[in-house]
């Protein structure tokens, strides 16, 4: 057995989205810094960052209406709504520094412009739409938005969905033409080949096993090689555990307090996918719906156009599934093994307030590929089943802890940062809007974990990301600015 205790600065664990946005700001903020990532599939971006297993729409909440709620006096939220749309600007200005910088060449890999639109069918619905229009549009975010009821604009808007509709059935949209389509998966490669170009020692088909406190004070963390199943153990001063569902786990070992009282429920998913060309060039958005009564905030239907791999194709869902496995690649003993002691109280909770979401997954389980095209031909009436095939989705862990407000087992459907009190670990746990909001989740982990360095760090950072510290919402001429300085620099115009 190979035990050799290798030291660094920081290790990072999983090679998604996440650790590949810390370590290139770190990269940047500290060149100096030594950095291992340890991955245990054969190469980045693999699992919930792979462009197959997340919907990368680039979540900006122009059109996913779920970040904005109708209040009890009928009007409307939206102030979660200004929250994402600034996050994923804040992803942008960084993303539009590395290509500046050339550590990115080519943006039109990982993103294009993309209209985003909301659809919505029936007299209430529509009128819940009219007063989202009209709530975003006086906020500058969200200047440009459109608004129309009128079948002729719709279909210049999507031709596809329109064909073969009635247009008797009331139906109306709104579009924004600065929407993105976003591929993290091809991102994550793009900023670990720049990484390790950069003297990051990545390390594949490594899993780690444990991660325990060194009488030091320093993290240990033991690493088993699946090709060879040799043991090392590596020690850091900083630990970042941003390996998607597989995070929870591995922050129970920490055994710090912080990772106490919380538990994990996965949520499996499918898409149906299209890559017929004469159906795939009748449609240029992501158009998202409003999910059905009862529904989680996950199941919102949407149908998006996608570039993989230099490809377009279409991609309808999506459809909820259960699975006990935490990882696509997991084990499916993952739930049962992430229930401890301390969280049993909270996940039994969770078990008992979440029966309508238990139920509705099981109804989504069993429902029947011609159920799941008559979901499909909701929006786009004249869909053939021999152009559509199922493609299973990533796993998303959704967060199980105690709050003040819901009580205790609240099952939130967010991206939370656990820190331990010193700041020499974190985890990232939790989902959508997840990679799209990664610059801004990864500055919070740096604010929580390094808050000295970050005052020596602030004027890079503030070079890097002109908004940071700021409110876009609040400032609108800098919003302008860097809306359209980014949308130069990555080729969006």
């Amino acid at each position: 057995m190979d035990n050799m205790l290798g030291k660094t600065d920081v290790i990072l664990i999983g090679a998604g989205i996440m650790s590949a946005t810390l370590g290139a700001l770190l990269k940047e903020l500290a060149p100096g810094m030594e950095i291992k990532v340890f991955e245990k599939l054969s190469k980045s971006g693999d699992e919930s960052s792979n462009e197959w297993n997340n919907a990368g729409t680039g979540h900006s909440a122009l059109c996913e209406m779920n970040y904005t709620t109708e209040n009890a006096d009928g009007s409307v939220d939206i102030e979660k709504a200004i929250k994402v749309n600034e996050q994923f600007q804040v992803s942008r200005q960084f993303w539009s520094h590395l290509v500046s910088t050339g550590k990115i060449e080519k943006p039109q890999e990982f993103i294009r412009a993309i209209p985003h639109m909301s659809l919505v069918q029936g007299e209430d619905n529509i009128e819940f739409l009219k007063k989202r229009f009209a709530a975003l549009t006086e906020n500058a975010l969200f200047k440009g938005m459109e608004y129309s009821n009128e079948p002729e604009k719709l279909k210049k808007w999507f031709p596809l969905i329109m064909e073969g509709r009635d247009t008797a059935e009331p139906i109306a949209a709104t579009k924004v033409d600065s929407g993105t389509d976003v591929n993290f998966g091809r991102l994550t490669r793009l900023l670990f080949d720049e990484l390790e170009e950069n003297g990051v020692k990545v390390a594949y088909n490594q899993e780690v096993k444990d991660i325990r406190r060194t009488a030091e004070g320093k993290w240990e963390v033991k690493v088993t090689d699946d090709q060879n199943g040799k043991i090392a153990c590596h020690s850091a001063d900083f630990v970042f555990i941003g390996g998607g569902g597989g995070s929870l786990p591995l922050l129970q070992k920490t055994r710090i307090p912080e990772s106490k009282r919380i538990g994990g429920f996965p949520v499996s998913g499918l898409f149906m996918v299209c890559k017929k060309p004469e159906v795939v060039e009748k449609h240029h958005a992501k158009v998202y719906g409003k999910a059905k009564v009862g529904a989680p905030p996950m199941s919102v239907p949407h149908l998006d156009t996608r570039y993989i791999d230099g490809k377009k194709a279409l991609l309808f869902g999506p459809f909820a599934g259960f699975s006990p496995k935490f990882l696509k690649t997991g084990s499916n003993l993952d739930l049962f093994k992430s229930v401890k002691p301390n969280n049993l109280l909270t996940m039994l909770a969770a078990g008992v307030k979440e029966m309508s979401l238990t139920k509705y997954l099981i109804q989504q389980v069993l429902l029947s590929n011609e159920k799941r095209m008559e979901a499909l031909r909701e929006f786009v009436p004249e869909a053939r089943s021999e152009d559509w095939h199922i493609v299973t989705a990533g796993q998303r862990v959704q967060v199980i802890k105690d709050t003040k407000h819901g009580g205790k087992g609240t099952l939130q459907f967010g991206t939370e940062v656990i820190t331990s009190k010193d700041g020499s670990i974190a985890a990232l746990l939790g989902a959508s809007p997840g990679a799209s909001t990664a610059v801004h989740v990864m500055l919070e982990v740096l604010e929580k974990c390094f808050p000295e360095r970050m005052k020596e760090w602030e004027p890079k950072v503030k070079e890097m990301i002109p908004s940071y510290g700021v409110s876009l919402a609040e400032k609108p001429e800098l919003f302008r600015k860097v809306h359209e300085d980014t949308a130069r620099t990555l080729r969006l115009k």
